[in-house]
């Protein structure tokens, strides 16, 4: 019962991150900002699942059939094996080994009963969202239920997991920047999944950063290099990315900075006519071109929620879409802003999330997610990461035009057209690195003019 509402709550935590009214910093969470008593119980009921699930985990045997027969023939198979997990989620844990021949592994066991109870849990999400639209028929939230179906099933299959993670690692092999833990298949099953073991600290824990010299600004950049590319240009898009999943660390072959990319079971897979109208959005968005952003946010599914929509996928009010989103920083007053009018337009967002199509949904959560990420680097009112996505959006834009045309000249014409805008985004960000040296070159002066000369 626990752990199938829990896996209720994560949904329904979803919902709310997917709103776009992301709270920002956990010293920003007040109750009254949802302001009505019925997100108030459903968030206390969240808590509560979260605790039973929690406190009774700790009587549950290790592991499903696999893990125990895994853990019957330890010895055969590793020259040690940690008991205590390094980490527990809702479906599985990780434990720590070590294979006769030296290298060091995870391995990631399934929770005993998952797979039987699956059809439970759905079956009560969908009992429960039934009922709440009964009690408040403006919340409509079985969008929830057709996504449960749609995504439980993969996540409790780890062979499917270890497909996607070497899917990944393949696609985006010219980031050198990006780690993939290698998949041990002879030794994976269903159930259980063995893979490389990767050591390093969460991707929003800067502490860590600091102590290890790694530069905040430089992993905010590849990450948003690393998620533009799935989303825009190859549209298969791993829709995890909180900081458990995304380690950093020093790459000890080079001593370069490094994301470690974990939990591969989560993935979306744009159809190229979504992947293709959501390039033009950002670029209509990035540009301020506000007709094209009502044409390609109505062409997915918007209609006349256009401009709630578009908030929602850039966490800004409408007033800072109109006047750019890339020319004008986020400010505490417009994070005020947002969170103070988030309950009012409640009914509007659920209604908004159950006219998009159900790849938006997975969307919404992984920007969220990763716009927690930033605000928690503190880089979120850096330009760099809409360059990232305005220069994956030409990529794709281009690569679609020329694969659609046999003409040589035609295809010449496109190259030189993507170049030359990709050469715009260039210029632009260098100029905006030379005002930002500048403007440090300002400040040094004026605190040597103001400080007394020492003695």
């Amino acid at each position: 019962m626990a752990r199938r509402a829990l896996k209720l709550a994560s949904w329904t935590s979803m919902a709310l991150a997917a709103s776009g009214f992301y709270l920002y910093s956990n010293k920003y969470l007040d109750l009254n900002d949802f302001g009505a008593v019925r997100v108030g119980r459903a968030v206390a009921t969240t808590a509560v699942i979260s605790y039973d699930y929690l406190t009774s985990l700790r009587s549950v045997p290790y592991g499903s059939e696999e893990y125990l027969q895994l853990r019957s023939k330890i010895h055969d198979l590793f020259m040690s094996f940690d008991d205590t997990p390094l980490g527990a989620a809702s479906l599985a844990q990780v434990h720590k080994a070590v294979l006769h021949d030296g290298r060091t592994v995870a391995v990631k066991v399934q929770h005993p009963k998952v797979q039987a109870q699956s059809s439970k849990d759905i079956l009560l999400m969908e009992v429960l969202v039934l009922a709440v639209k009964q009690l408040f028929p403006e919340f409509e939230f079985m969008w929830l239920v057709d996504e449960a179906k749609k995504n439980l099933p993969l996540e409790l299959d780890f062979l499917n997991e270890g497909r996607n993670a070497e899917k990944v690692a393949q696609m985006l092999k010219h980031f050198d920047f990006l780690k993939v833990p290698q998949i041990y298949w002879e030794l994976s099953t269903k159930r259980v999944l063995l893979m490389e073991f990767v050591d390093g600290g969460q991707v929003n824990d800067r502490d860590y950063m600091e102590r290890n010299k790694i530069d905040v600004n430089e992993i905010s950049r590849h990450l948003g290099k690393m998620y533009s590319e799935m989303i825009f240009v190859n549209g298969f898009v791993h829709c995890d990315p909180h900081p458990g999943n995304v380690l950093v660390r020093k790459c000890p072959g080079t001593g370069k900075a490094e994301i470690v990319l974990l939990d591969h079971g989560l993935y979306q897979v744009l159809t190229e006519e979504f992947r293709l109208d959501y390039c033009h959005l950002w670029q209509s968005l990035i540009w301020t071109d506000m007709k094209s952003v009502k044409k390609y946010s109505q062409r997915l599914g918007a209609g006349d929620l256009y401009p709630l929509f578009t908030c929602m996928l850039t966490a800004r009010s409408w007033d800072s879409v109109n006047r750019g989103i890339g020319q004008t920083p986020v400010t505490a007053t417009e994070d005020s802003e947002i969170r103070n009018n988030a309950a009012n337009y409640l009914p509007q967002i659920s209604h908004l999330l159950n006219l998009v199509p159900r790849q938006m949904l997975l969307i919404f959560k992984t920007n969220d997610l990763l716009r927690g990420i930033e605000v928690a680097l503190g880089t979120r009112a850096s330009a760099s990461s809409f360059l990232n996505m305005s220069r994956c959006c030409i990529k794709a834009l281009a690569a679609h035009k020329k694969k659609n045309t046999r003409s040589f000249f035609r295809r010449t014409q496109i190259s030189f057209s993507e170049a030359f805008n990709l050469w715009q985004i260039n210029l632009h960000e260098l100029v905006l690195r030379v005002k930002g040296l500048r403007l440090a070159s300002w400040v040094l002066a004026l605190l040597c003019w103001l400080l007394p000369a020492p003695h």
